[in-house]
């Protein structure tokens, strides 16, 4: 399956949510709480979205802490660019693509991975007892790049399939600006197709996956309104496009989560440790009961820039340079 813009000569073309038909959501846009006919459909499609859940307050308080954030005044993100005082809150900000783990340094990010609509959403999806392990806000300014095809569970690995991508719209995300878009249905084979560079510079430095039985005609995009959420299985194809509108951000802050009743042999904290036991703990509950409390927790991962091509990129198993099409330094 090709990657390229150009199967999609429409997209620079189309108007804000021109995928919602009449000028209402499509199927699979529902509101709050979640039933037994939304999880159907989220089982037979690998995603949901759950319409405008989070208010305009709760919204203004993510992307006012975001600022301070990217002003990191303690030093705390590794890789973010310097914040001279004469440096504008918005200039700043079109410098980042993705900040990893900011719930690690925001107590408002922190509390969002417990919000009362996304955990009753995901305890009707995944069960009763829901851990999460990462946090990514994604300010993708105008002008960014987007991730190609790719599953989440080629990064976190979970021993019975139930990662979940949470995927919080901070502004409207439209086809224009680098929505989502998903292969409904993609997550069924249980197949995590082979990852390829993809030297795009349409693409941040994420791999791409390929040779998957789908074409063009499967994907669709998937824009919402800031404030919705997106919630899919990690199996699930999906990618995003750059953001091509004249000005602005895409921001979205994207959680992950699992059963808690499952093991999370994500990374090795020593070489010695068996991989059929191997438990990532450095995890935040938010729903039920954690059957492995007894191991307690650690803190492992730290806030960090995620590159997004402009510097080239290096292959994260390898840790050789690849290069971009056309580019001689990557």
């Amino acid at each position: 399956m090709t990657s390229q813009l150009e199967s999609h000569p429409e997209i620079s073309d189309r108007k804000p949510f021109a995928s919602w038909p009449n000028g209402r959501p499509p199927a699979g846009y529902f509101g709050t709480p979640l039933g037994e006919a939304e999880k159907r459909f989220y089982d037979d499609n690998g995603f949901l979205v759950l319409d405008r859940a989070l208010g305009d307050d709760e919204l203004a308080a993510i992307n006012e802490d975001t600022a301070r954030l990217c002003r990191n005044a303690d030093g705390a993100i590794a890789g973010c660019p310097a914040a001279p005082a004469e440096v504008s809150d918005e200039e700043l900000l079109k410098q980042i693509l993705c900040i990893h783990f900011p719930h690690k340094l925001s107590p408002i990010m922190f509390a969002t991975l417990s919000h009362p609509a996304v955990v009753q959403a995901l305890t009707t999806v995944i069960g009763p007892d829901v851990k999460c392990m990462q946090s990514m806000l994604f300010l993708k300014a105008a002008g960014k790049p987007g991730q190609a095809w790719h599953q989440d569970e080629d990064y976190i690995p979970t021993r019975d399939r139930s990662l979940t991508g949470v995927w919080i719209a901070l502004d409207d995300a439209t086809v224009e600006n680098g929505c989502l878009w998903i292969i409904p249905g993609s997550h069924k084979p249980g197949v995590l197709w082979k990852q390829e560079w993809h030297g795009d510079k349409r693409f941040d430095c994420a791999f791409e996956s390929r040779g998957f039985p789908y074409t063009e005609a499967d994907e669709v995009p998937v824009e919402v309104k800031r404030g919705s959420v997106v919630f899919f299985n990690g199996y699930t194809l999906h990618r995003s496009l750059p953001n091509r509108a004249k000005s602005g951000f895409r921001r979205a802050l994207v959680n992950h989560y699992m059963s808690a009743s499952s093991l999370l042999p994500w990374r090795r904290t020593t070489e010695n440790f068996p991989i059929s036991i191997l438990d990532y703990r450095d995890i935040v509950m938010v729903a039920g009961t954690d059957p492995y409390a007894w191991k307690g927790t650690e803190e492992i991962a730290h806030p960090h820039i995620r590159p997004s091509g402009e510097g080239g990129c290096v292959n994260w198993v390898t840790k050789e340079k690849v290069e971009y099409a056309g580019s001689a330094e990557g």
